[in-house]
């Protein structure tokens, strides 16, 4: 029997995720993107789910997509790691329109009680190209800021952009797209990657106020650092003073790595998708106006490259903390090892004291035990009346010391042998 991958269905579903619905101009998009916390992930699901059960499912709503039709407006709803899009689309006029009144009631009944913070929200307008009529020189600042104009053909010519990139006061950007050939699939793959492009725009962009709040911080860090390592080298410290402070500095580092590390590399993520998205639009310029890419590169680019500086300037202080900690605590190893090579030293020399005390002590026990024995020897002279005292005494001495010096020298020799004790 084949045996099937637990994974598999869940795959294979996850390739087909992300997608819009197929549609031809004229035609309207309204997107909300939301940045979900911690918490918001189940909130969402269970949002959509409300939104859902009171509509027709044409894609059954899963974990991460779901599209269903609420009237005569579409909705087409995704999450992601960290945000969730909801993707209203109708049928629109045939001139551009940014009325978002157009998409009520439903509009406001996905944005009741919807979950996370609102990061970008953006209307879509995607017209047929009049023959002959070039609506990039027409008038469009009812529509646009002109001093802000982006202007650029993409899809290799069948389709042209228009759009200042601002936040109007209705609370939504503009996007108009002009369809000058886009056949079947390519009307939504083309304004599902716009759409792609400027979220994750959006989403790389939240760790620049993060690395700039942050960045005097490091400074003041950096310093620091600096300071301390040049007391490491001049002595001007004490060592355990010098070695708690770098370990503080390099906990703060630390702290900082932690809380940011995650934003900022999301970030290169979030770029490197954008990038992606900005190379598969097949941008073409039109003379006298600012492209998409130049206008993505400009903003999005510096953004980037801070926070990786940022990044890199935290590893790099940290790398530079871990080196002056590493060099302090060579030194106190040093002064610890020269502190026990004198206390042996020490030892060695009053263990040899305590050696020849012993000796000494060991040579007047011999003696003052030689002498007791003698004392008794001449009690016991006295007794015998034929034996001179004098000429005993006189015997008995050398006989008495060289007994009681070897029985010291085996009883020494004996404890020398005895095994040591555990």
């Amino acid at each position: 029997m084949i045996r099937v991958h637990p994974l598999r269905a869940a795959l294979s579903e996850e390739m087909h995720l992300r997608r819009l619905p197929r549609f031809n101009a004229p035609y309207r998009l309204v997107q909300i993107v939301t940045v979900l916390g911690e918490g918001d992930a189940a909130d969402a699901r269970t949002h959509i789910d409300g939104l859902a059960a009171n509509a027709r499912g044409i894609v059954p709503v899963s974990a991460k997509y779901g599209v269903v039709a609420l009237g005569d407006v579409t909705l087409v709803w995704e999450r992601h790691t960290e945000f969730a899009t909801y993707t209203l689309l109708r049928t629109g006029a045939a001139e551009a329109s940014f009325d978002p009144a157009e998409f009520e009631p439903i509009l406001a009944a996905v944005q009741k009680d919807m979950p996370g913070e609102v990061i970008r929200a953006t209307q879509v307008a995607l017209v047929a190209a009049a023959e002959g009529h070039d609506p990039t020189i027409a008038s469009m600042d009812q529509w646009f800021a002109p001093e802000a104009m982006i202007v650029c053909d993409v899809a290799d010519g069948l389709a042209r952009i228009v759009s200042d990139f601002r936040l109007n006061r209705d609370g939504y950007g503009r996007l108009l797209v002009l369809d000058h050939g886009l056949d079947r699939d390519e009307p939504a793959q083309l304004l599902m990657r716009l759409q792609e492009l400027g979220n994750y725009r959006n989403m790389a962009l939240l760790a620049l106020p993060l690395a700039q709040q942050l960045t005097p911080t490091v400074t003041k860090l950096e310093a620091r650092l600096a300071e301390l390592t040049h007391d490491v080298s001049e002595r001007t410290s004490e060592d355990d003073q010098l070695l708690d402070e770098l370990t503080f500095l390099s906990a703060e580092l630390a702290r900082l790595a932690a809380e940011t590390r995650y934003r900022m590399s999301a970030t290169r993520a979030y770029a490197q998708l954008s990038t992606d998205r900005l190379a598969s639009l097949h941008i073409r310029p039109v003379r006298g106006f600012q492209t998409l890419a130049d206008f993505t590169e400009r903003r999005l680019m510096p953004a980037v490259r801070t926070c990786d500086s940022f990044s890199a300037r935290i590893e790099d202080l940290l790398q530079r903390a871990a080196w002056t900690s590493e060099l302090l605590r060579t030194r106190i190893d040093i002064a610890l090892a020269k502190q026990n090579r004198d206390l042996l030293r020490s030892m060695d020399r009053r263990t040899k004291l305590q050696l020849r005390l012993q000796q000494t002590v060991e040579g007047l026990s011999i003696v003052a035990i030689s002498y007791y024995l003698v004392s008794l020897i001449a009690y016991v002279l006295h007794a015998i009346p034929a034996v001179r005292k004098d000429v005993g005494v006189a015997v008995a001495v050398p006989i008495v010391i060289t007994v009681v010096t070897l029985s010291v020298w085996r009883l020494r020799r004996s404890l020398v042998r005895l095994p040591p004790s555990d």
